[in-house]
This record gives C-alpha cells, sequence and structure tokens, in this order.
C-alpha cells in the first residue's frame, strides 16, 4: 500500500491543531497527491477539489466540523474534508455502488450538515442553520464555501441580501478560483487589500476603536474615521456590492497561503456578525495537467496520474450528438440560438459557441433566466434552444410554466442527462422530468433512443413545433438498436406472432426491452416491444388506433419514477392489466448506470424475471376464469 507521509498520521481534525504551518504545507502536497491517485482510478471531481486543499485544511483546524456547519458549495470540491474527516479509508469506493458520495451527505458523517450536489443554495441553506441556531440559543458557527461559478445563480445573491442584513454571525467564504467579482484598481487598490489581509491590520483596528472609546469625543472621532474610510473605499476597492448588503468584507487573500487563511478565519469567529472572506485560489493547482486545463480536469474518467491520459478513449455521446446537429440546423437558419448555464462543453455545445459567438448565450448557473431569456427571444421571432441538464431544468419549472408554456412559444429544451445518470447520484439523476413535464399543458416529449433519432426528433422540435417541446436524452452514447422511427408518436419495433406480452418503451431502455424479449423467448414467452416515440399531444391523438395491438398483459419499462412517468398515463387508458416497471418513487443511490438499472429493476434480466413472473400470473388467472 503506498504512503502518504504525514497524512498517514492524521486520524480526524483534531491532529491538525498541534501542527506548524510547516508540517501543514507538507500535508497539503500530501493531500494533493492522495486526491489524484484516488481519483485517477475512481474518476470524480479533480480539479475543484485540488484548489482548496489549504482552504479545506485551514477551515477543519480552525472550526470543529463535528459541531460547526461548514458547507460547500457545490459538495464537489469537499473531497478533503471528507479525508480528514474519517473516510479516507474508504476513499477507494468514491461515487461507486455503496461507496462514498461524491458530495457531501450527512448519511456518511455527522460532520456533512446537508447534501450537497447543486450549485448557488449554501448561503440560503447556512442562513437557515445560523436562524435555528439562535432561536434554540446554541453556539457553534456556520460556514458557507461558495465557489464564484455558483455565485452567478441568482438564489445566492438572494441569500446574501437577506443574510447581511440578518445580523446573525455566519461566515460566507467566497472561494474565486477564475473569475473576478469586480475588477481591482492600480496599484493602490492592491495596496489597501494586502493591509486590509494583514493580521497587524486588523488588530490595530480593533485596538484603537478600544482606545479612542475611553478618550472624550472618541465615539465621533472613530464615526468620522468610519465615513472617510468608507469613502476611501467605495473609490479604490472591489468590495461595494458585500459591505452594502451588510457584510464585513475580508480579503482578497491567497488561499494557498495557509497562515494567511488561518488567521483571517480566526478574525473572522470573533467577528460577530455576517462576514465575507474573499479567498483566491487556483483551481487544478498542484497538479500539471489540471492546471493546463482546468475544465477538461473537473470531472473526469479514470485516467493515469503519471500523464494524465484518460484511459479510455472518448466516444461520441448524446451530448456531442446534439451539438453537432444544432450547427448544421444553425449554419441554415440564422434564427437558431443556443442557450446554457454554466455547461457549454457538458452540453455538447462547445463547437457552437466557436461557430456562432453572437447566437450563444452562456448565462452562468441562473437556468430561471435562462429560460425566461429564451422566452423573450421567442415572442421576437428566434428559436432558441435551451440546452440543460435534466436536473437542472427543475429550478426553472416556474419559468417553463408562466414565461413559455402559458404564451404557447417555441423554445426546444434539450434535455441532457435524462434518466439514471449513476456516479453523482441522487442530485443529478435525471429521473423527474417526465413528471414535471407532463404537468404543463401543450408541451410535446420526444424520446430518441439513438443519434439517428435524436437529428430527426431535434429538426421535427426545430421546424415542425410551434410551442415548447422538449428532446430528453441520456448521458453517455447508444446503444444496440440503432433504427430512425421517429416519424411516428408509437411504433413496433419488434414483432411477435402470437405474443402474449407487451413491452413498452421509451428512449434508450428500449435496448433493455429488446434484450428481455429475448430472454423471454428463449423461455417460450413471446412477447412484441413498442416504443414510445413522443409524450404528450401527438401520443394522444394515435392511442385508440393502438389499442388493439396493444391488448393484453403490457409492462411499461421508463427509467423515470413512478409518480407521474408515462406508465401512468398508458395504465389509465387501458381495461387490461398494466406493470409498471421504473426507478419507484424514491432517490436512487450512486454507482454505475448498469447498476442503479439492476437495483431499479431495469436491466434486461429484471426485466424479463418481472415480465415472467407477470405472464405467469396471467396464465393463472385466465385459467381460472
Amino acid at each position: 500500500m503506498k504512503r502518504y507521509g504525514i497524512l498517514d498520521c492524521i486520524t480526524g481534525p483534531a491532529d491538525l491543531r498541534g501542527l506548524s504551518y510547516d508540517v501543514l504545507n507538507v500535508l497539503c502536497a500530501s493531500l494533493r497527491e492522495f486526491i489524484v491517485d484516488s481519483v485517477s482510478h475512481t474518476g470524480g471531481h479533480l480539479a475543484s477539489n485540488l484548489g482548496v486543499v489549504e482552504l479545506a485544511v485551514a477551515l477543519e483546524r480552525e472550526f470543529d466540523s463535528s459541531r460547526d456547519r461548514i458547507i460547500y458549495d457545490v459538495g464537489h470540491q469537499s473531497y478533503v474534508h471528507k479525508i480528514l474527516t474519517g473516510r479516507r479509508e474508504r476513499f477507494d469506493t468514491l461515487r461507486q455502488f455503496d461507496g462514498l458520495s461524491g458530495f457531501m451527505k450527512p448519511e456518511e458523517s455527522g460532520t456533512d450538515p446537508c447534501v450537497t450536489g447543486h450549485a448557488s443554495n449554501s448561503v440560503s441553506v447556512a442562513l437557515g442553520m445560523a436562524h435555528a441556531r439562535t432561536l434554540k440559543n446554541q453556539k457553534y458557527h456556520v460556514v458557507a464555501v461558495i465557489g464564484d461559478g455558483a455565485l452567478t445563480g441568482g438564489m445566492a445573491y438572494e441569500a446574501l441580501n437577506n443574510a447581511g442584513t440578518s445580523k446573525e454571525p455566519l461566515l460566507v467564504i467566497l472561494n474565486d478560483n477564475n473569475m473576478s467579482i469586480a475588477q481591482n484598481v492600480g496599484g493602490l487598490s492592491r495596496h489597501l487589500s494586502r493591509l486590509r489581509v494583514s493580521s497587524r491590520y486588523l488588530h490595530a483596528k480593533v485596538r484603537v476603536k478600544e482606545q479612542l472609546r475611553h478618550v472624550p469625543g472618541g465615539s465621533r472621532v472613530i464615526r468620522a474615521i468610519s465615513r472617510v474610510k468608507a469613502r476611501v473605499k467605495r473609490l479604490v476597492l472591489p468590495t461595494s456590492l458585500f459591505e452594502q448588503m451588510g457584510f464585513t468584507y475580508l480579503g482578497p487573500v491567497d488561499g494557498h497561503d495557509l497562515k494567511s487563511v488561518c488567521e483571517l478565519l480566526a478574525q473572522a469567529k470573533k467577528i460577530k456578525k455576517p462576514v465575507l472572506l474573499h479567498v483566491m485560489t487556483q483551481k487544478g493547482r498542484g497538479y500539471a495537467p489540471s492546471e493546463r486545463e482546468p475544465e477538461t480536469y473537473h470531472g473526469v474518467s479514470p485516467f493515469d496520474p503519471v500523464t494524465g491520459a484518460f484511459l479510455a478513449s472518448k466516444k461520441q455521446d448524446f451530448s456531442a450528438c446534439f451539438g453537432k446537429e444544432l450547427c448544421a440546423f444553425a449554419e441554415k437558419d440564422a434564427r437558431i440560438c443556443a442557450i446554457t448555464a454554466a455547461m457549454p462543453s457538458g452540453t455538447g455545445l462547445t463547437r457552437f459557441a466557436e461557430r456562432f459567438p453572437d447566437r450563444f448565450f452562456d448565462v452562468g448557473i441562473a437556468e430561471e433566466h435562462a429560460v425566461a431569456m429564451a422566452a423573450g427571444m421567442s415572442a421576437q421571432g428566434m428559436v432558441p434552444v435551451v440546452a440543460l441538464y435534466s436536473t437542472f431544468l427543475q429550478r426553472a419549472y416556474d419559468q417553463l410554466v408562466h414565461d413559455v408554456a402559458i404564451e404557447g412559444l417555441h423554445v426546444v429544451f434539450a434535455i441532457d442527462r435524462a434518466g439514471v445518470v449513476g456516479a453523482d447520484g441522487a442530485t443529478h439523476n435525471g429521473v423527474l422530468d417526465v413528471a414535471f413535464l407532463r404537468s404543463v399543458p401543450g408541451i410535446q416529449i420526444y424520446c430518441p433512443s439513438n443519434f439517428s433519432e435524436l437529428r430527426s426528433m431535434l429538426s421535427h422540435a426545430i421546424y415542425h413545433e410551434n410551442g415548447p417541446v422538449a428532446v430528453r436524452y441520456p448521458r453517455g452514447g447508444e446503444g444496440a438498436f440503432r433504427g430512425d422511427t421517429s416519424g411516428q408518436a408509437i411504433v413496433c419495433v419488434r414483432e411477435a406472432p402470437g405474443h402474449t406480452l407487451t413491452l413498452l418503451a421509451h428512449g434508450v431502455l428500449v435496448n433493455e426491452a429488446l434484450a428481455a424479449a429475448e430472454i423471454l423467448e428463449s423461455k417460450r414467452i413471446f412477447a412484441q416491444v413498442y416504443k414510445v416515440n413522443v409524450i404528450g399531444d401527438a401520443l394522444r391523438q394515435v392511442w385508440s388506433e393502438k389499442q388493439q395491438e396493444l391488448a393484453g398483459p403490457c409492462i411499461v419499462i421508463e427509467d423515470v419514477v413512478q409518480n407521474g412517468g408515462l406508465g401512468e398515463w398508458v395504465a389509465a387508458q387501458r381495461t387490461e392489466k398494466t406493470l409498471l416497471c421504473n426507478t419507484g418513487d424514491r432517490f436512487l443511490p450512486h454507482g454505475s448506470v448498469n447498476e442503479v438499472y439492476r437495483y431499479c429493476g431495469l436491466d434486461a434480466a429484471s426485466i424479463a424475471a418481472r415480465a415472467e413472473a407477470y405472464w405467469k400470473e396471467n396464465q393463472v388467472g385466465e385459467k381460472e376464469t
């Protein structure tokens, strides 16, 4: 087993408090080495965790995470926290089925205050915890660590605006690793920033105020100095936004200067009101490949830790296919625009952004704004295509309803990562979109099973629909089924003369349905397979003429929750028994897609077993009647 020096001697955060800063810096180097080695085997979020090593060590040293509440936003930057709070020995199970989550998770440790899988919510949650602490007359610190990317989300500003006037002792740490919140101005700004982050300055400020309070007229002098200082700060320092919200602003500080960060954290703990500490870090620090390409090494599959080369060559996936086809359409149609929320590469839009920069809009982590902006574009004659992960579209449900659907505007939603996503777990699985989209009147939901159908359905969504339309597709590549059946709302993809059973699926789960039918045939149970391509009015219009073809026992297979899924609608249309095979009304564990399929009973073998039992049950019923 590989040894990691001082890290091997750390059993918990308490061990950090007796170490010198020199030793702590050695520990930080060991932590980076350990993270690179571990993530190279399991995959996970690399660059963001390498960037917060010193900050995370400082937080564990200056706070007691077993009592104090430290919230990482987004939780994918919490690896160091996990390692230092008793989970190092299980780190080889990171993001594996029954292993450690890639995000904070209270079920794993009492040092994780909440589940953190999405962005921009940390300040809201932290303020709630601070209010609870005050109301219950308890004593503990509350800290929110929010990245500059998460700070692009509007919810973060709502929370900051409220927290600043709350008078609650609360520390917000802005982990700024790429984007400056406001541009610094000249050498004087840098000089004053250095003064403000020095511990001598902070202590001197307190001493001067204490001495002036004992001098006749001292209070007036303090107020006068504060007024002058505030005017100077407004002129030269990038702090006005946070301070106008009510925060005491500290920083910016070099987030890799462990001693300075610890000193500022210690100072912040003494300030009994909202504090914002601005920490400058480098994403991917300490590992050359991730320093050069932090976006590439943000979320990674297994790689060679020596060279940084990924072990598996990247194959074409649905995201890349979508991006390529959208570029082809945009080449011929100047009305087409692409909108995403901080996920240009994840949604396959990198090429679109390069070729059509005037028609590409990355709004940051602001899905609500993205959808409302798309409504405005559509109302003025453009054709906006909003590319979002399924789980992040949940944020924009209100705008989908009020700004798009009520007016019947033509907005195309490219819903990436639909269905079971896998290793990122409950916060990232796209198993709710069918349910909440079906509740919106007038929307059509296209469900391609392969790249060919994605091309056809995207074209149909852009050129043949005139209201809101969604095209949902999974993470990863296509399966064995490669036919293009997109011209029909529902179609038979596997005939079985004299069949006694129907398997009905949509999207990529048609592959599992077809494989299950093969297993059943080997047992002399003959199942036909139907595929639904469109969920919505198009399906309702043709359903009655398909009723006879779908007579008899039917199993609806889909990788979404049962409540609100297609299966519930199908069961309501039929008089015969209908078995629903889905993810269930629950949140799913993390693991590979295939492992989660097996967990849900959505793999071919599980579907076949359920279908066989269901068929036998119906055979008995027929004999009894």
